[in-house]
């Protein structure tokens, strides 16, 4: 029988208090018995996310099929993930700042679990062990809604991860899965006033936008990436290209690929040539996808591709398509990307300092790159470990989300006896 979201909340609102006070190594141990146990369960993951394939290999197409797909490779690297946060500093009753005051009273802030967070997230399995290792190292009870598309998938990641809690002598409902595949359980998180403490939709827009207007609960706005990539005058043309075709190519169903491209004039007819037959030409003679470029006009009176459409500078395709305009300067790249971008991630190719300075100092993302790809937003690249998402909101986490933007803070004030 299907259990109701109510009560795996209620469960683990029950379950978090146990987690919040466990010593550090607990909590290692823990994860290490998580980690053991996804290596163990590994054909048991793997007979599930086939079953999800098939099912919905047609309806997703190729790009989004590889997202869903596991391999004994990828739950490797979700077990070795898991391992990789217990060498984390622990983020829990860390004090923060202290201050003694005239009085005598000795003011403290000191780091603390969130209680209960829950996340609604699409049809990527291995995020059901990042999000569940990050939430319990902070200290907290975590609730999962996947994408209909992987539930049999996560579920057995998530019995895996119950296998490892009760290894370590913790509750099973510490990580909860939602049952319900229906749109009405994903209202029901939105609406947990008093069980749920943080929430964290990660997909695509449509899925931030719902949770951001409908939650009665604190939510974090993450994910979505129009990330662009400004090729500047003065760029070195053979480093640019293959940063671009990194940022597009590597893995074209992930909120760091670069989605839109814009090339200074003067440097657009050596470029733009090489770019075409690079990601349309030689990908296909090597059998791999080419990218469709959709182009502004000035783009397209220098190469073939597709117009660009009204909407093509303000979507995050998740393809392999590439959004490319032809600017004037460092100035309308950076006006176009203020008028265009999520907040996510954004690059300037340059040897030019002063370009670079007024592109790090002026765009407004969570994550800003000088010469390099976007791909590079990530936790576990950044230093987190794995990463709960990427946060393109400016309060309380901006950027990816590790351990300590999972975790809030109380003040503890320690006196002898004051009176007001």
């Amino acid at each position: 029988m299907m259990r109701s979201t109510q009560e795996i909340l209620r469960e683990a609102k029950a379950a978090a208090p146990l987690l919040a006070t466990a010593a550090p190594e607990q909590k290692n141990e823990m994860l290490r018995c998580i980690a053991r146990q996804l290596r163990k369960n590994r054909e048991a993951i793997l007979t599930a996310n086939r079953a999800d394939v098939e099912e919905y290999r047609e309806a997703l197409g190729p790009v989004m099929v590889d997202r869903l797909t596991l391999t004994e490779a990828r739950i490797e690297a979700m077990a070795a993930g898991v391992e990789d946060v217990t060498a984390l500093p622990d983020p829990v009753g860390r004090i923060l700042r202290s201050e003694k005051r005239p009085n005598g009273l000795t003011i403290q802030r000191v780091s603390a679990p969130m209680g209960v967070i829950a996340m609604i997230y699409e049809s990527r399995p291995n995020v059901t062990s990042d999000a569940a290792a990050l939430a319990l190292k902070a200290g907290s009870a975590m609730v999962l809604r996947g994408g209909k598309e992987a539930f049999r998938s996560s579920a057995a990641i998530v019995d895996a991860i119950h296998k490892g809690l009760e290894e370590a002598g913790f509750p099973a409902a510490l990580v909860g899965m939602i049952e319900d595949r229906t749109r009405q359980s994903a209202r029901d998180l939105m609406e947990a006033e008093g069980l749920v403490d943080l929430l964290i939709p990660r997909g695509n827009a449509g899925l931030i936008r719902a949770c951001m207007e409908n939650a009665k609960v604190p939510c974090i706005q993450t994910g979505t990436g129009i990330c662009h990539i400004y090729v500047d005058a003065s760029a070195d043309i053979d480093q640019a290209l293959t940063i671009i075709e990194n940022a597009k190519c590597s893995r074209p169903s992930v909120c760091n690929a670069a989605e839109v491209l814009l090339v200074h004039r003067d440097i657009a007819p050596a470029l733009l040539p090489r770019l075409h037959r690079l990601l349309t030409e030689e990908r296909s003679a090597k059998g791999l996808p080419p990218v469709e470029l959709r182009l502004d006009k000035r783009a397209a009176a220098i190469i073939p591709g597709t117009p660009a459409g009204a909407r093509d500078f303000d979507t995050e395709f998740l393809n392999y398509i590439l959004a490319v305009a032809v600017v004037d300067s460092v100035d309308d790249a950076i006006a176009h990307i203020a008028l265009h971008s999520t907040g996510h991630s954004e690059a300037i190719l340059t040897r030019d300092a002063a370009a670079a300075d007024a592109f790090t100092r002026r765009v407004d993302s969570a994550a800003v790159y000088v010469n390099a790809s976007t791909r590079f937003t990530d936790g576990g690249v950044f230093g987190l470990g794995c990463e709960m998402g990427i946060s393109t909101q400016k309060l309380h986490a901006r950027g990816p989300m590790g351990l300590e933007e999972l975790t809030t803070y109380k003040y503890v004030v320690l006196g002898d006896g004051q009176i007001r």
